[in-house]
């Protein structure tokens, strides 16, 4: 769950401006009204329906400790920089930044917030921070408490979160907060007529890091110029995987010394596509799959439905592991490595929920496959318009695809070579981010 009114389609309201300060119009109250109003029945709402599902019962039973967290973790003595991110994404785009904070400036504690359990429950232990909670709902109640708690001296909001109850508390305490790798597009409300609720909880923001000319250009059609195009810090990120150690036994003695193709992230619809051509095709070419979700019977059924030698990473020895011609990855955390491996990935989730990281394979610098819907993610944008990720409509035109990359090394090292170069020409956000954020602590 997201933002109740941020993301791509976020909801807004009018604003009129004064200077560089946003002053609310008396028409804009009676939606700040009905947006309080709303957020106290969403919170009402998900208690009740916590009860049916487990994902809602971990963000709001999540909710209950954040407070008693706090309090117990941080005292009147701390100098806290404060990172929010709605999930485990934007965290991987604000951890560069808080790396790097964490490394220059020892004497402040690292609290980092999530809106979503996906992005807590796998980051609630991450050693880039002191202090991991979910942001309490965005009350006016919550956001006075959770300043007076935390007393941060930095605060840090990551790409798409806009909470107007915090924002308008953290600039009535004049407090440095900051908007990192944010993209605008046009359709969004914040540059509609009556989007004024939120084009002021927008100009709460100290100075707006965005990810290209475009956004700029579109804030500054709404008179705020406090922004600077940075990039994106996933850049940044992704590159520091190329430094690490990514070697990992088991899947060395898979791969041997055959092509191979890794597929991350996938789901139902992606894996459908991938077993026609794993079940077709004759090419001498080994597969290792990871699905979105682990979850005992889908990888069952995924290793059923597949009809050649199959093997799960938790069931594999290094003595016949390279007898397998496809590996399925059963656990949470090694992708990245995984991918290292690769001479061509598929990054799935375009064919339904929503497409999942495709910079992790690219750094690599091999080709990258994708299903048909990567519109609203720059990078996949800005690469299948170089050629480096290639889009595939359906199951015909990704066994084409692969076909040719099998037969055509000149080809796959090509389009893998274009992959690497969009990462290092474009990387660098952390740079520009922490020289203004020198200027505050």
């Amino acid at each position: 769950m997201e933002s109740l009114i941020s993301h791509k389609n976020t909801k807004r309201t009018s604003i009129g401006f004064h200077g560089k300060k946003c002053i609310l119009a008396p028409k804009d109250f009676p939606l700040a009204i009905i947006y309080n109003l709303l957020v106290h029945i969403a919170w009402f709402s998900l208690r009740l329906l916590a009860k049916l599902s487990p994902k809602l019962k971990l963000f709001v039973e999540g909710r209950k400790q954040t407070f008693a967290i706090l309090e117990k973790s941080i005292s009147q003595d701390d100098k806290i920089i404060w990172m929010h991110a709605a999930s485990l994404g934007e965290f991987e785009q604000g951890l560069p930044i808080i790396e790097k904070s964490k490394s220059e400036f020892p004497d402040f504690k690292i609290l980092v917030t999530f809106f979503s359990p996906s992005g807590y429950e796998i980051k609630k232990n991450t050693s880039a921070a002191d202090v991991v909670v979910y942001l309490p709902m965005d009350t006016k109640a919550n956001a006075k408490r959770f300043l007076e708690t935390v007393r941060p001296a930095l605060v840090l909001f990551v790409k798409y979160e806009i909470w107007p109850n915090y924002l308008k508390e953290i600039e009535s305490r004049n407090i440095p907060t900051l908007l990192l790798s944010a993209i605008f597009r046009k359709e969004q409300l914040y540059f509609k007529w009556y989007g004024g609720l939120m084009r002021n909880a927008l100009a709460a923001f100290s100075h707006i890091f965005v990810q290209n000319k475009e956004s700029q250009e579109l804030l500054a059609s709404i008179n705020m110029n406090n922004s600077a195009v940075s990039g994106d810090t996933r850049l940044d990120r992704v590159t520091k995987i190329l430094e690490r150690d990514n070697n990992l036994p088991l899947v060395r003695a898979f791969k041997e010394d055959a092509l191979c193709l890794v597929a991350g992230s996938t789901w139902p619809d992606d894996e459908a596509h991938l077993v026609h051509f794993i079940n077709t095709s004759s090419k001498s070419l080994k597969f290792i799959l990871a699905p979105h979700k682990i979850e005992k019977a889908q990888i069952i059924a995924l290793s059923a439905s597949i009809n050649k030698n199959t093997v799960l990473f938790s069931e594999a020895d290094l003595d016949t592991i390279g007898t397998f011609e496809v590996l399925i990855i059963d656990n949470i955390g090694m992708l990245t490595k995984v991918y290292s491996y690769a001479d061509i990935a598929y990054v799935g989730g375009a064919f339904s929920t929503g497409l999942h990281n495709t910079l992790e394979p690219a750094v690599f610098g091999i080709p990258v496959i994708i299903g048909p819907n990567y519109q609203g993610f720059k990078e996949a944008e800005d690469l299948v318009g170089l050629k480096g990720i290639l889009s595939v409509q359906n199951k015909k035109e990704l066994s084409t695809l692969l076909n040719a990359l099998v037969e055509q090394p000149e080809l796959l090292q090509k389009t893998g070579a274009i992959n690497a170069t969009y990462i290092a020409k474009n990387k660098g956000a952390s740079i520009q981010i922490m020289e203004h954020i020198r200027t505050l602590l």
